[in-house]
C-alpha cells in the first residue's frame, strides 16, 4: 500500500508540474516587431518603438497568436469614429425603415384599405377648397355694392369708410385666392404621398422584406404654395 501510495504521489507531482508548465506557457506573451531602423525588437508588452507598425504577438513556443495593428493617430481615430457613427446611423435607419414598413403593412393590409385612406385625406382637402371657394364667392357679392357706391365718387377721393371697406374686401379676396391655391397644391401633395406609399406596399405585399428598400422617400413638396395675408 505504501509503494502504491508513493507511485500515485509521484504521478500527481508530475501531472502538477506539467500543468504548471502549460499554464505558464499559455500566460506568456511575446511581442515582436522590426523598428524603423530595421532592428528586431521583442518584449513581454507592446513595444513603444513599433507603435506605428504591426507587432506580432507570439505564444511561448514562437507561434503567432495574432498581429497587433499600429496605434492609430488622433486623425485616424477621428476618421474611424466617424465611420462607426455613420455605420451606426445606417443600421438605425435600416431598423427604422423595417419598423415603418411593418406598421405600413398592418395599417394597409391590402390596396382597398389604402385607397379608402387616400379618399378620406382627399375629401378633407377638397372640402376645405370648397369652403374657400364659397368664401371667395361671398366676397365677390360683398364687393359689388361697394363698387357701385364708389362710382358716385368718380374722379373724387373716396370717403374713408368706403375706401376702408374696399381695401378690406380686396385683402380678404387675395387671401382666399392664395388659400385655394395652397389647398389645391395640398391635394397634389397627398396624391404624391399615397402614390409613393402604394408603390412600396405593392413590393411589400409581393414579398419584399421590411426595410429592404431603405427609408420611404418623402413626397415632393407641393409647388406654388404661398402664404396668406394672415400668416
Amino acid at each position: 500500500m505504501t509503494e502504491r501510495g508513493g507511485c500515485w504521489s509521484r504521478r500527481l507531482a508530475v501531472f502538477g508540474l506539467l500543468a504548471g508548465v502549460t499554464v505558464a506557457q499559455a500566460a506568456t506573451t511575446i511581442y515582436s516587431c522590426t523598428d524603423a531602423s530595421g532592428k528586431k525588437l521583442t518584449s513581454d508588452r507592446p513595444i513603444a518603438e513599433c507603435a506605428n507598425r504591426d507587432q506580432r504577438v507570439l505564444n511561448a513556443d514562437g507561434s503567432v497568436r495574432h498581429v497587433l495593428p499600429p496605434t492609430p493617430t488622433p486623425d485616424e481615430r477621428a476618421e474611424q469614429e466617424a465611420r462607426e457613427r455613420k455605420l451606426e446611423a445606417e443600421r438605425a435607419a435600416l431598423l427604422d425603415a423595417a419598423r415603418r414598413d411593418r406598421n405600413l403593412m398592418v395599417r394597409f393590409p391590402n390596396e382597398a384599405a389604402h385607397n379608402r385612406s387616400r379618399d378620406v385625406a382627399l375629401d378633407d382637402a377638397r372640402a376645405a377648397t370648397l369652403r374657400s371657394e364659397r368664401r371667395l364667392s361671398d366676397l365677390a357679392a360683398e364687393r359689388k355694392p361697394i363698387l357701385e357706391e364708389a362710382e358716385f365718387y368718380a374722379g373724387k377721393p373716396l370717403p374713408a369708410k368706403l375706401r376702408q371697406q374696399l381695401e378690406s374686401n380686396e385683402t380678404a379676396t387675395e387671401a382666399a385666392r392664395v388659400l385655394i391655391q395652397n389647398q389645391q397644391a395640398e391635394v397634389v401633395r397627398i396624391n404624391a404621398m399615397y402614390d409613393l406609399e402604394l408603390d412600396r406596399l405593392r413590393k411589400l405585399w409581393g414579398g419584399a422584406s421590411p426595410g429592404s428598400m431603405g427609408a420611404l422617400a418623402p413626397a415632393p413638396p407641393a409647388s406654388g404654395v404661398k402664404k396668406t395675408a394672415s400668416n
